[in-house]
């Protein structure tokens, strides 16, 4: 199993679109990352989680899912990064590999540290496309393709109208 945590400011932060929207919304911009994280989960069958930091919000750290995926709001004075630094060991065994989505070389380093790997925001984002086309081309594949139908001799038709109907 592969699990990607991803650190969602970092992220943001990295990505134009995202960098775009952050200005109108930074909720519009941690919604999106959130679309396309699901997306990535879905295609790469990887466990996706996003950490964001609340560090100047009072309270617990608090769990959501969404599409999915595993959202996590740090705990007061808790970064993003600290709170990485602490989940990577819990998620680490002989059949999971963690990846850490972030640009920061410094945190890079941690999680190394820990027996982690590292994606870089730009890595993420080729990944992302990669995901994208061929989330398209699998679309453009069945698009207009209808199923066919399949004829069955009258007694079979009759054994599954009785099934259906719930009847023996």
């Amino acid at each position: 199993m592969i699990i990607l945590v991803v650190d969602g400011y970092n992220i943001i932060g990295a990505w134009e679109e995202l960098q775009r929207l952050k200005k109108i919304s930074i909720g519009e911009a941690r919604d999106r990352l959130i679309e396309l994280m699901a997306d990535y989960q879905s295609v790469s069958g990887q466990k996706v989680m996003i950490v964001f930091d609340a560090y100047h919000v009072p309270g617990i750290e608090t769990r959501e899912s969404a599409f999915d995926l595993d959202v996590i709001y740090t705990r007061e004075n808790e970064t993003a990064d600290e709170c990485i630094e602490r989940l990577v060991p819990t998620l680490m065994n002989v059949e999971t590999k963690v990846y850490v989505a972030t640009s920061d070389y410094t945190e890079q380093r941690i999680i190394f540290g820990k027996g982690a790997l590292r994606k870089s925001a730009r890595e993420l984002y080729l990944d992302l496309q990669r995901t994208k086309d061929e989330i398209a081309t699998n679309i453009d594949k069945y698009d207009g393709k209808r199923p066919t139908k399949i004829s069955l001799k009258r007694d079979i038709l009759e054994v599954f109208e009785k099934w259906r109907r719930g009847e023996n």
